[in-house]
C-alpha cells in the first residue's frame, strides 16, 4: 500500500503513476468509460475547477467547500421558512403583549396596520399561542369558528371549529406535548398529538348577516377559553383512577382567559430574509425536540452550524456565504411567487387565476380528492413533493389545513390568487384594472376581493385602511350588482367616475400588489368550473 502525502510534497513517481495514460498504459486495463471521469477542467457557475487525475487543486477543494455550504444555506431556507414564518407570529403577537394561552382578537377585523400574510377583512379573527413544555393545554373553542393549529415547523395539528370535530357547534380540544406519557381524558375532549412545544393557532368567524361584528366578538369573549390541562380532574372518569390508569384530582374552574385587542394595531409578523432569519431559525432549533423536524430535513440546517445543543457562531467567511445564500433564496422564493409558472397551478386555461393546492393537496404531494355524485374519488400519492408550490405557499401564505384543500360544496373556503392582467402583465398602482363576477357568484356565505402589497405580501396599506371589496356590508360598503346580475370591480387610486364606493379598492401609484378573490361557502359552480370571473383587465 502506498502510504498517504500532501500533495505539495507528493513524490516525483507517485505523479507519474497518477497520470491515466501512464498508468494504464503500464497497467494494460483499458481505461475507464468517459461518463466516469472527472475532467482535468471543469467550467463551472463559480469559475474553472481543476483536477488532477480526479484530485481537486486547493484552490477548487475551496470553490467547491464554498459551494456546499452556499448550497446547505440555500435549502435550508427554501425548506424551513416556514419554522421561521410561525416563530415570527408568536413574536408579533408578543410584542403587542399577548402571552401564551392568551387571545388576541381583531374585534372591528383586521386592516392594514398588519403586517401578516394574505389575511383577510372579512371575518373576526382570533388567535394565540401555546407552550406544552409543562403539559397539554385546553382550548374551548365558541361556535361558527374557522380554524386551525399549527406547530413550531408550520405543520397541521387539528382543525379547529367547521372543519374540525365540533363541525361548528363549538367543543374542547387538548393539544398534547411531543413527550407526554400521562394519562389523558375521556369523552368531549378532541385529543391533538402535536410533535414540537410552541404552537400556534388561529380561527375566523363570520360576521351575523355580513354586517355586524359585535354579536360574533361577545360569543368569542364569553365562550374562548385557553388554559392548562388539569391531570385527573374533568374529563378522568373516577373508574380509571380506581383501576390505577390515572389520577385524581378536584376540579378546579380555569382561570379566566385574557383577551388583546389586535384591530388598528401595528404588528410585523412577517419572516425576516436578513440574517434574522438564521438566527430566528437557531431559537427554533434550539428550543424543539430534536426529532421534531425530518432528518432529512434538518440536514442542511445542521449543516451550516444551527445544531440543537450548540451555539451558532459562523466566522465572517462562513457568514458571508449564508449571507450570500439568503440573499439567493429570498429572490427565488419571491420569484416563484410573483411569477408562477408551472401551467397546472391555474385554475382556468389560458388564465391568471391559480390556486395550486387543487394539483398539490396541502402536503405538497397529493392531489385534492374530488368530491362527486358517486362518492369520494381519492387520487392516489404521487411520490414526491411539489417543491415550488411549497415555497410558494409559505412564502406568501400563512396556516396549512386540509380545510383549504378540498372540494366540499358550502363548507370553508377557497381562494383564487392573481399576479398579472389580463395581458399578463404585473399590476401597477398608477393604473386602473377591473373585473367582473358573472351573476350566481357560487358562495354561501359570502365572497370578496383583497389586495396586498407584494412587498410585504400583507393588505395593501392605503387610506381606505381595509382593502376589500365584496358582498358584506362591513367594514366597507357591499359591492352593487349591474344590471344584468353580474359584479363589477375596479382596482385604482382614486374613485372612477361613476363607480359606487363598494365595487372600488384604492390602489397606490408606483406600489405593486396583487389580488385575493374568497368564497365562503363555495358551491358546485365554482368547482366545476361552470362559473369563471374575468381575467382583470387593464381600463388605462
Amino acid at each position: 500500500m502506498i502510504p498517504f502525502y500532501p500533495r505539495v510534497l507528493l513524490p516525483s513517481f507517485l505523479l507519474l503513476l497518477s497520470c491515466p495514460i501512464v498508468a494504464f498504459a503500464q497497467s494494460g486495463f483499458a481505461p475507464p468509460p468517459p461518463s466516469i471521469v472527472t475532467p482535468d477542467s471543469v467550467t463551472s457557475p463559480i469559475g474553472e475547477l481543476r483536477f488532477e487525475d480526479g484530485i481537486p487543486t486547493l484552490e477548487t477543494e475551496d470553490k467547491l467547500y464554498d459551494a456546499i455550504t452556499f448550497t446547505m444555506a440555500y435549502r435550508t431556507f427554501m425548506d424551513n421558512m416556514r419554522g421561521v414564518s410561525i416563530h415570527a407570529l408568536r413574536k408579533g403577537m408578543q410584542e403587542l403583549g399577548v402571552k401564551d394561552n392568551e387571545v388576541l382578537i381583531f374585534s372591528e377585523l383586521m386592516d392594514a396596520h398588519s403586517l401578516f400574510l394574505t389575511a383577510n377583512a372579512d371575518t373576526v379573527y382570533l388567535m394565540g399561542s401555546l407552550d406544552l413544555r409543562d403539559g397539554p393545554v385546553v382550548m374551548e373553542m365558541p361556535p361558527r369558528v374557522l380554524g386551525t393549529v399549527q406547530d413550531a415547523w408550520f405543520r397541521w395539528v387539528i382543525d379547529l371549529g367547521l372543519p374540525g370535530p365540533d363541525r361548528g357547534a363549538g367543543g374542547k380540544y387538548l393539544i398534547v406535548p411531543p413527550d407526554y406519557e400521562g394519562a389523558l381524558p375521556a369523552g368531549e375532549f378532541n385529543v391533538a398529538h402535536a410533535r414540537t412545544y410552541k404552537i400556534v393557532w388561529f380561527a375566523r368567524s363570520f360576521l351575523i348577516d355580513g354586517n355586524d361584528p359585535k354579536p360574533v366578538v361577545k360569543t368569542i369573549r364569553e365562550q374562548t377559553k385557553i388554559y392548562p390541562y388539569q391531570p385527573g380532574g374533568i374529563g378522568t372518569p373516577i373508574a380509571s383512577f380506581l383501576e390505577g390508569k390515572a389520577p385524581l384530582a378536584k376540579p378546579k374552574a380555569p382561570t379566566p382567559t385574557v383577551f388583546h385587542e389586535g384591530s388598528g394595531k401595528a404588528m410585523n409578523t412577517i419572516p425576516p430574509n436578513d440574517w434574522k432569519f438564521f438566527e430566528t431559525l437557531n431559537e427554533v432549533v434550539q428550543y424543539e425536540p430534536a426529532t421534531s423536524l425530518d432528518a432529512e430535513l434538518m440536514g442542511p440546517v445542521a449543516a451550516i452550524g444551527i445544531v440543537k445543543g450548540k451555539p451558532f457562531q459562523p466566522d465572517a467567511h462562513t457568514k458571508q456565504i449564508l449571507t450570500d445564500a439568503l440573499a439567493m433564496a429570498n429572490a427565488s422564493a419571491r420569484t416563484l411567487f410573483v411569477s408562477p409558472r408551472d401551467p397546472n397551478w391555474y385554475f382556468y386555461p389560458d388564465s391568471a387565476w391559480y390556486n395550486f393546492l387543487f394539483v398539490s393537496g396541502y402536503q405538497f404531494e397529493t392531489p385534492i380528492p374530488k368530491v362527486t355524485k358517486e362518492g369520494l374519488k381519492i387520487h392516489p400519492p404521487t411520490g414526491y413533493r411539489t417543491m415550488n408550490a411549497r415555497t410558494n405557499f409559505f412564502y406568501g401564505v400563512t396556516g396549512i389545513t386540509p380545510a383549504m384543500a378540498m372540494t366540499l360544496t358550502g363548507i370553508g373556503s377557497q381562494y383564487l390568487l392573481a399576479q398579472v392582467d389580463a395581458d399578463k402583465n404585473h399590476f401597477d398602482g398608477s393604473n386602473t384594472y377591473r373585473v367582473t363576477l358573472p351573476k350566481g357568484i357560487p358562495a354561501v356565505n359570502f365572497w370578496s376581493f383583497t389586495l396586498y402589497d407584494q412587498m410585504t405580501r400583507s393588505m395593501l396599506q392605503t387610506p381606505q385602511r381595509y382593502p376589500r371589496a365584496g358582498s358584506q356590508s362591513y367594514p366597507s360598503p357591499a359591492a352593487e350588482a349591474n344590471n344584468d346580475g353580474s359584479t363589477t370591480i375596479y382596482f385604482s387610486p382614486e374613485q372612477p367616475e361613476g363607480v359606487a364606493r363598494g365595487n372600488w379598492i384604492q390602489t397606490i401609484p408606483g406600489k405593486s400588489w396583487f389580488v385575493v378573490l374568497r368564497l365562503y361557502g363555495p358551491l358546485e359552480p365554482f368547482f366545476d368550473k361552470s362559473w369563471r370571473p374575468s381575467e382583470i383587465e387593464r381600463v388605462n
